[in-house]
C-alpha cells in the first residue's frame, strides 16, 4: 500500500457535522477518488505581491502526492471536505479544461501574459499520465503562444518537453522544479506519491537539455529539518542544469498547522520540539503569518540566517535568483490575429 501524506482528517471549517470513522470498522480505504469538476471557467487571478504571476490554471483541485505541509489543503474545505486525508484520497479533476482555455485565450477581453501551471495544486500529480489534462491545456498555450510557467515536483513534465520546448523557443516557458531534499528517505514520507530527488534532478537536466529555462525551487524550507541542504540542493541542481534558484519559506495557514505538526510527531518525535521552536523564531512567534511581505519569507534573525544561507549558495554555484522572463510578443489568435502592440 502506498503511503498518504496524514492519517487525519480534521473537521471542515465550515461544515456542523463531522465523520467520525467507527475505531473497531478497521482502517478507512485509502482508495483516491476522481471526481469531475463542473466549473466553467479555468484561468484564476490574484493580487498577491508576493507572487510573480497574476494568472494561473489548475487542471486539478486537492493532490495525490500529499504533502503534509501543502498550503493549498485549506482550499477542500471550501468544497466541503476535510483538508486532511480528503485533499489527497478525494481529486476533482477538470476535464473541460483545454476546451475553456481556449475559450478564454480568445476572448478579445484576454490581455496576453503569463499563466502558471499550477497556483494552487501540482499539474503533474499521478493521475495526469492517464488524463493528460495538463497537456491538452498546454497544446492550446503552444497554439497560442501564450507564456507559461510550470511549477512541479514530479518527473512527468519531461513527457511535455516537445511542447514546452516549442514555446521555449518563443520566450513564452519555464519551468521550476521543487526540491525539498536530497534524502529519498525523508522525501519518501515527506512527498509520499512525488517523484524522487534523483528524478527531479533529470527532469532538470532533460528539460534543459530540450531548451527549456528551467529554476530550482527549494520549497518549503523547513526550519529545523532541511535549511541545512540548500546548498547541496542547489549544487546539485546547477549540475543538471538549473539556469535560476528561488525558495519559500514554510507558511502553515490554518488547518495545516495540525497536519504538518503530527507529521513530524509521527516521523520525527525527537526533533519535533525543534522544529516547531524554529518555525516560531521565523514567524514572531507564531506557527504561520499571511501578511504580505513575510509570508513567503519570513522575519528576524532565524529567517534572516536562511535568507543569508540562501543567497551565498546560490551566488557559490552560478545560479541567479531573479525570476526566468517569460515574453507574450509571439501570441496570436486561431486565424492569424497577432496581438497588437500598444
Amino acid at each position: 500500500m502506498q503511503a498518504r501524506g496524514t492519517r487525519t482528517n480534521p473537521p471542515n471549517r465550515f461544515e456542523k457535522l463531522v465523520f467520525e470513522p467507527d475505531p473497531e470498522a478497521g482502517a478507512r480505504d485509502p482508495r483516491t477518488e476522481f471526481l469531475t469538476d463542473s466549473s466553467q471557467t479555468i484561468i484564476s487571478t490574484h493580487e498577491s505581491p508576493d507572487i510573480s504571476f497574476r494568472a494561473s490554471v489548475n487542471p486539478y483541485r486537492g493532490c495525490e502526492h500529499g504533502c503534509s505541509y501543502c498550503y493549498a489543503r485549506p482550499y477542500h474545505e471550501f468544497l466541503g471536505f476535510s483538508s486532511g486525508m480528503d485533499f489527497e484520497q478525494k481529486i476533482l479533476v477538470k476535464p473541460r479544461a483545454a476546451e475553456l482555455l481556449r475559450s478564454e485565450l480568445s476572448s478579445s477581453g484576454w490581455i496576453p501574459q503569463p499563466l502558471a501551471m499550477s497556483g494552487v495544486t501540482d499539474c503533474y500529480q499521478p493521475v495526469e499520465r492517464r488524463l493528460r489534462i495538463t497537456r491538452a491545456c498546454l497544446e492550446v498555450l503552444a497554439e497560442f503562444r501564450n507564456p507559461v510557467g510550470i511549477v512541479t515536483k514530479n518527473h512527468l513534465v519531461t513527457r511535455d518537453a516537445d511542447l514546452l520546448a516549442d514555446l521555449a523557443a518563443f520566450g513564452a516557458a519555464s519551468a521550476h522544479i521543487s526540491i525539498t531534499t536530497l534524502d529519498p528517505a525523508l522525501a519518501r514520507i515527506l512527498e509520499p506519491r512525488a517523484s524522487l530527488p534523483r528524478y527531479r534532478l533529470d527532469a532538470i537536466a532533460r528539460l534543459s537539455a530540450a531548451g527549456v529555462p528551467v529554476g530550482v525551487l527549494v520549497a518549503p524550507v523547513i526550519p529545523g529539518l532541511n535549511e541545512h541542504e540548500i546548498p547541496a540542493i542547489l549544487a546539485a541542481a546547477r549540475k543538471a542544469g538549473a539556469s535560476r534558484a528561488s525558495y519559500t519559506l514554510l507558511r502553515l495557514p490554518l488547518s495545516v498547522k495540525s497536519i504538518f505538526l503530527s507529521w513530524v510527531a509521527e516521523h520525527r518525535p525527537d526533533a519535533l520540539g525543534k522544529i516547531e521552536a524554529r518555525i516560531r523564531e521565523c514567524r514572531g512567534g507564531e506557527l504561520t503569518d499571511s501578511r504580505f511581505g513575510s509570508r513567503m519569507r519570513g522575519e528576524g534573525t532565524a529567517a534572516e540566517a536562511i535568507r543569508a544561507l540562501f543567497k551565498m549558495a546560490a551566488s557559490k554555484v552560478g545560479l541567479p535568483t531573479t525570476t526566468i522572463p517569460l515574453s507574450v510578443d509571439a501570441f496570436r489568435r486561431p486565424g492569424g490575429e497577432q496581438m497588437q502592440l500598444l
